[in-house]
């Protein structure tokens, strides 16, 4: 086991460390670790935690991914896990894309398996159940929802930048562009492999390359941090009309933008995320920060 003083630091919120620390745990126990090469974490951990106090939690994750990867020499921890994701999710596909064409409301339904796409996340969960989380977002109230909003400016807008986050979800974000038929969709995926979040691999291999324009935001944080990005990311970013966020990394790396033109898409899986969005964790949310009743 990781044992470590977790109060030792008090820049990073408690509850991030917290999770931090299982994430590195459970990789630990899968790939059978040794004793010295944990311990060297643990070291490594602190010193990433003590000289990074002015960075994200986004951003302290990926120090602590590359810190991970250099010990151990695994270049990609969550590769099988991803490769399952998408083959789960693919199967899906197959199954909800004809309820999606024929429901009375495809756009209602193909939103809602992207939110429920937001569980497969090897990062925070060792495990989770993909259709039972479908079925319970599929009979949910959003706690908060500005779905109605987000379908009004899709039809309204020439250019519309998608923020990829996990593999696996990415399936259910190709049935949503689908879904909505727009002509300009660019669909934006980290730079190298962080966690479980989606590559350029990820998005080929689901060929949304069939239905957007994909390309990487210059970074490997598993979320969207500007500062850090590519000219040829921002370009679009800054050119898109709407943007699509899914997920806790991208919220966190945007959401004190209050961007109208940013829609965030997420299970919210923390009781940090949960405090800053003032609603119960476990809940699903559409929500756009730039809204003056968000």
């Amino acid at each position: 086991m990781i044992t470590a003083n977790i109060n030792k630091q008090e820049d990073v919120d408690e509850r991030c460390k917290a999770c931090f620390i299982k994430t590195y745990q459970r990789l630990f126990d899968k790939f059978n670790i040794g004793i010295d090469q944990r311990q060297n974490f643990i070291t490594l951990y602190w010193e990433i935690l003590n000289k990074n106090k002015h960075l994200s939690s986004p951003e302290i994750q990926r120090e602590l991914s590359i810190a991970f990867c250099n010990i151990t020499n695994i270049v990609d921890p969550f590769e099988k896990d991803k490769y399952n994701s998408n083959a789960i999710a693919l199967e899906l596909y197959l199954k909800w894309k004809p309820k999606v064409l024929s429901s009375l409301n495809s756009f209602d339904l193909a939103l809602r398996l992207a939110i429920a796409g937001n569980i497969m996340d090897y990062g925070a969960n060792n495990s989770f159940d993909i259709n039972d989380t479908i079925n319970t977002v599929l009979k949910a109230s959003f706690a908060i929802n500005h779905s109605i909003l987000l379908n009004n400016k899709i039809k309204e807008v020439q250019k519309i930048l998608y923020l990829g986050d996990n593999a696996g979800e990415i399936v259910f974000d190709k049935l949503f562009i689908e879904t909505i038929m727009h002509s300009n969709v660019t669909y934006a995926v980290k730079n190298a492999p962080i966690l479980n979040d989606v590559t350029l691999k990820d998005a080929f291999d689901v060929e949304i390359d069939l239905v957007a324009d994909v390309i990487s935001n210059g970074y490997d944080a598993p979320s969207t941090i500007l500062s850090k990005s590519s000219h040829e990311f921002l370009n679009v970013f800054n050119s898109a009309d709407l943007i699509i966020s899914k997920g806790q990394g991208n919220f966190e790396g945007l959401l004190n933008l209050k961007d109208p033109r940013i829609f965030f898409l997420l299970m919210v899986k923390c009781d940090f995320i949960a405090e800053i969005l003032k609603v119960e964790k476990g809940s699903f949310v559409v929500v756009n920060m730039g809204n003056p009743n968000s």
